[in-house]
């Protein structure tokens, strides 16, 4: 059977979910069915997106099980959408230039909340060039329940306050749940939380008391790569 373009592109972002899915799973950025992914469906296929269902193992995910929300906000097809399908559609709704969200629940980021963030506004400080160039600000989100609407309504919040100051956030983080990352494509999404997680696992190495870069030095990176800090 020969795929139309618009079945094609769509079964390929399936195949992705799973793709990212297995290898966060298989590396420990998740375990058990915690966690979640979604993609935006391009107009081209339809719009709307896919979402993984609720209390699925992101590490044995099956393409025609995931959830497929239409445009207006609808499942049409595959099993019970996550339960974070309301913050994922306002990530969405605030960044209209992401194409995908992850959230897990990666264990230097949660324990970082549990024994006190850098600042309520940057969990962690700006200790290495590519986390100031790929990840950026990341502002803390106080506990709420697992997919309590108030989340949704914060971050949503976030985004627009950051992008009213010229700066594009990329992630937040949820307290004692994990963070949630989105970003133009699921691997620059997945990148994006690798460094994050890192920087988080250097600075709790560290005692939290390694030494961010300086100002001098994070102009240096705005000034040659173009960033926004």
């Amino acid at each position: 059977m020969v795929l139309s373009t618009a079945d094609s592109e769509l079964d390929a972002l399936r195949h992705e979910i799973c793709r990212v899915g297995k290898s966060l799973f298989e590396r420990g950025y998740v375990h058990g069915s915690t966690g979640n992914i979604s993609v935006r469906i391009p107009d081209t296929a339809g719009g709307g997106f896919l979402i993984t269902p609720t209390d699925a193992c992101l590490g044995f995910l099956a393409p025609e099980r995931l959830s497929h929300i239409d445009s207006q906000g609808q499942q049409t097809g595959g099993d019970r959408a996550s339960k974070t399908l309301t913050l994922h559609q306002r990530i969405y709704d605030a960044a209209p230039w992401a194409m995908c969200v992850i959230h897990t629940h990666s264990t230097h980021l949660v324990e970082l909340t549990l024994r006190g963030v850098w600042d309520p506004a940057d969990i962690v400080p700006p200790l290495t060039p590519y986390y100031v160039m790929k990840v950026g600000h990341v502002p803390l989100i106080p506990y709420f329940l697992p997919g309590d609407s108030q989340i949704a309504t914060c971050v949503s919040q976030m985004i627009g306050d950051y992008a009213a100051r010229g700066l594009t956030l990329r992630a937040v983080m949820c307290e004692r749940l994990g963070p949630q990352v989105w970003n133009a494509t699921l691997a620059s999404a997945m990148a994006t939380l690798e460094e994050l997680e890192e920087t988080a696992r250097l600075w709790l190495r560290g005692n939290c008391s390694a030494t961010p870069l300086s100002e001098a030095a994070i102009e240096d990176l705005r000034q040659q790569f173009k960033i926004s800090w």
